[in-house]
């Protein structure tokens, strides 16, 4: 199976040791791909919208993204990473999903996102961890991805591993161990089940698209869906 990571942060600290810890009974079978950001992302969003309203390769960061989310269509299980900075992601994350806002249900998803898994692990010190998740759940679940599992962590006293102490280190690697024995009995080659709030989110968009094709028949984001034929009787949660 392929795994690809994003991490939102360098620092190999708390985040880094909880992620390693999910990993670790994937590395004997699993090919696994990393990012670190902001090292392996994008800059900013200008907000230039060329991604959106023409073609994602004209993005100043295109060659990034593009190489960001080739990896991501063609792996089995996507897990993202995050410490809480101020209640909320880290800027590197929140500027690497900005760039795919093309992705977005209401624009051009992509067909193989509906049938992705996907592992969300954040901690905090004191509070922000749920915060945090969601930041990144939201991109997730607007992409299509309907199976995402949560690991939240909060940390009362101490950001430094060592200084944690060792039940609680132990607990925490525990809780991740056994969330990945779930996930490596799962069979990959089918797909995800998509939930019924990301269906009618689908239903929604379809509906909008209808309307802004009659209105406009060139528009970009209709004309993808039209071609996927969804707008027809084909869904992306079919395959």
């Amino acid at each position: 199976m392929k795994i690809t990571v994003i991490n939102a942060t360098e620092k190999h600290g708390v985040t880094y040791r909880l992620k390693e810890a999910f990993l670790e009974p994937f590395k004997d079978n699993a090919e696994i791909t990393e990012f670190y950001l902001p090292k392996d992302g994008p800059g900013f969003c200008t907000g230039c919208t060329a991604c959106i309203s023409k073609d994602p390769t004209l993005c100043k960061d295109a060659a990034c993204v593009q190489k960001i989310e080739k990896a991501l269509l063609e792996a089995d299980l996507l897990v993202f990473t995050s410490p809480a900075y101020v209640f909320h992601t880290t800027g590197a994350m929140k500027a690497m999903l900005d760039h795919f806002a093309y992705r977005w249900m209401p624009h051009r998803p992509a067909g193989e996102m509906f049938g992705k898994r996907a592992v969300i692990i954040t901690q905090c010190l004191g509070a922000g961890e749920t915060s945090t998740a969601r930041d990144i759940k939201d991109s997730l679940s607007w992409w299509g991805i309907s199976k995402i599992n949560v690991s939240t962590f909060k940390l009362m006293s101490e950001v430094r591993w060592d200084k944690i102490p060792e039940n609680k280190r132990e607990k925490m690697t525990g809780k991740l161990k056994t969330l990945a024995a779930s996930m490596k009995r799962i069979d990959y080659s089918r797909p995800a089940h998509s939930k019924l709030s990301v269906k009618l989110k689908f239903y929604a968009v379809r509906m909008l698209q209808t309307s802004l094709g009659k209105a406009d028949p060139e528009y970009t984001d209709y004309k993808y869906w039209k071609a996927n034929g969804w707008l027809e009787n084909k869904r992306p949660w079919k395959r």
